[in-house]
């Protein structure tokens, strides 16, 4: 991992990641057949790691502005704190080649799949709709989040995942819940009452 991470997949050498390994070069090959194998190995375990941290923030609660919170401090944790191995995920030279641009993709569908079910259920709208608003917030969680370790030190990551979740709860509590929809004060595009919350959000200067 450290070796791919370090050089990209193009640059790494078979001959360097066994002795990294503490292993010979033919003992490695009789668990991976090739460079690709190991990689893709090493991607999965990647990409599974970030599927399972937003699946653990969707389902923590049942209040939608903790989610978005907890959705965006996952794409944080996940940037800051496992040695650059999200560089496979999001920045690999071999992004191109069809295994890994599918196994990346599959994790972006899932992550966008449990996003788009919460705002389609809440929000009440289609699913053609929820899903572009989910890959709109998974697209600014992760550009975010890696513009943010690129400044590293300047902004503390508990301040920047509240920063950023803050301007995605604006936006997205713009839509008030299905099940508010009829109470006084609602309104389709603004809406006085919160997704999750069923509160009659507060004046623009309480904000």
């Amino acid at each position: 991992m450290e070796v791919f991470v370090a050089r990209g997949y193009h640059a790494a050498a078979m001959d360097e990641i066994a002795e990294r390994a503490g292993v010979s070069k033919p003992v490695l090959y009789q668990h991976f057949p090739g460079k690709q194998e190991l990689y893709l190995a090493l991607l999965d375990e990647s990409v599974g790691r970030l599927v399972e941290a937003v699946t653990g923030a969707i389902r923590s609660t049942s209040d939608n502005r903790q989610r978005v919170n907890a959705t965006f401090a996952a794409y944080f944790a996940y940037v800051g704190e496992h040695s650059g191995t999200f560089k496979l995920v999001f920045e690999s030279d071999f992004a191109n080649e069809p295994a890994v641009r599918a196994r990346l993709d599959a994790a972006d569908r899932e992550c966008a799949d449990l996003i788009s079910q919460v705002i389609r259920e809440d929000a009440g709208l289609r699913d053609d709709e929820a899903y572009l608003l989910s890959i709109g917030l998974l697209g600014m969680a992760q550009v975010s989040a890696r513009y943010w370790l690129s400044t590293l030190g300047s902004i503390p990551r508990d301040t920047a995942e509240q920063l950023v979740g803050r301007l995605a709860w604006r936006g997205i509590s713009g839509w008030p819940r299905t099940a508010d929809q009829g109470n006084a004060g609602s309104h389709p595009e603004g809406g006085t009452n919160q997704p999750g919350s069923g509160r009659a959000e507060p004046p623009a200067e309480q904000r």
